[in-house]
């Protein structure tokens, strides 16, 4: 069978709007150096390191209100100091001809009273705290258990749906080409999402329409904000990362999927469960393909996978129709000429440093990572602005 023809990592694809000149897309990262959740120079090198022409690129979390963190030094785009921090990031990006989407979150009970206004619990669907087995991340270095949070009256979720969309359009502000909304991994959205976790009586607790129900008014409040066409959802209905259970992922999936195919997205962020660091079992993975399967088949938009591909299974998952697009963390990390790297066929990539991922420092583990055939001047001697040359069949 010849298979030439068929698409691949690098090739070519219409986003919408956006025509993408391969699918390697830089997936949404956490890494702690906005300091004092205001975006830094670092960050505009960070990004546009990692920038190719027709390249998407998608910000590592950033927080919609004050009481959205869980992370040191962890970005928001709620003040007029963190938007005007933005804009060179932005900017830096489209100079290499790149697109950029920022991700919008709130991370609900996975946070601190340390990181709350006036050292109070943090908000989520539940009054549950996250179990032991799981810890935070604090601003000296320590780890932690979570704080037991407080759950949100009925009233008060009308004013989370309204940050949502106020740092939309704060991001059409800053200039960004588009937002994703962060509704996985443990986080707020997922918490009202996931019966292990929401134990409300209300509207937004029992049924999964109720459970849902959060998630579709964040999604229609920014669509209407910004427009379809810019927006996009992350989820992972079968992923536990933060005691995210759920007693029947695939369904839990299937009826958000229903719902997103009404709003003619820009495209759905998928997490597979090798994201979470416990080790899977069959019946997890089983779970997954079925999950990914099915969803797949569902969704009428375009659809990103994450979570733990090498170039070899984004090149398989490409090929065989699982994917439009996949979305690279660690290798992205630690190759911020990932693209350029699979288009050559280059087999040996830098390898990244896990004690760096989380620290502060503006240069050390973030802008420091060497480029291909790169010169004793820092400079990159294989043009990565203008054409690639990239081979298609990869």
């Amino acid at each position: 069978m010849d298979r030439s023809k068929e698409p691949g990592l690098m090739s070519p694809f219409s986003l919408g709007r956006f025509n993408l000149s391969h699918r390697v897309v830089l997936a949404p990262m956490t890494r702690c150096r906005a300091l004092n959740t205001i975006p830094q120079p670092a960050h505009a090198t960070f990004y546009s390191q990692r920038s190719t022409a027709g390249g998407l690129i998608i910000t590592e979390a950033v927080a919609v209100g004050e009481r959205g963190f869980g992370f040191p030094h962890s970005p928001g785009i709620f003040t007029e100091e963190q938007i005007n921090a933005w804009k060179p990031v932005v900017d830096a990006v489209h100079a290499k001809g790149g697109i950029i989407f920022c991700q919008l979150w709130h991370v609900g009970r996975a946070s601190h009273t340390e990181y709350q206004p006036n050292g109070d619990p943090p908000i989520s669907s539940t009054g549950k705290k996250i179990s032991d087995n799981w810890k935070i991340h604090m601003l000296d270095g320590s780890l932690q258990s979570y704080s037991a949070p407080r759950a949100v009256e009925t009233s008060e979720i009308k004013v989370i749906v309204q940050q949502f969309r106020d740092a939309a359009r704060n991001a059409m502000i800053a200039g960004f080409d588009g937002v994703e909304i962060h509704a996985g991994h443990g986080y707020l959205i997922e918490q009202f999402m996931k019966d292990g976790i929401n134990d409300r009586v209300d509207e937004y607790g029992g049924s999964i329409e109720n459970r849902c129900r959060f998630a579709l008014e964040i999604l229609k409040a920014v669509s209407d904000e910004i427009g379809a066409e810019r927006t996009a959802i992350r989820i992972s209905p079968v992923v536990d990362h933060l005691d995210a259970l759920d007693s029947d992922p695939i369904t839990l999936g299937l009826y958000l999927i229903h719902k997103f195919n009404d709003f003619k997205l820009c495209y759905m962020h998928l997490t597979q469960p090798r994201y979470t660091a416990r080790k899977l079992n069959k019946k997890d993975l089983s779970s997954f393909r079925d999950c990914h399967s099915l969803m797949r088949k569902a969704y009428k938009g375009t659809l990103m996978s994450t979570g733990g591909y090498t170039k070899e299974s984004g090149m398989v998952a490409i090929r065989d129709g699982e994917a439009d697009l996949i979305s690279y963390g660690r290798l992205f990390i630690s190759n911020p000429d990932l693209p350029l790297k699979f288009g050559l066929g280059i087999m040996k990539l830098n390898k990244y440093h896990r004690s760096t991922f989380y620290t502060h420092d503006q240069v050390v583990g973030y802008t420091d990572y060497p480029f291909h055939h790169q010169d004793g001047k820092g400079s990159n001697k294989i043009n990565t602005e203008g054409s690639l040359l990239l081979r298609s069949s990869l």
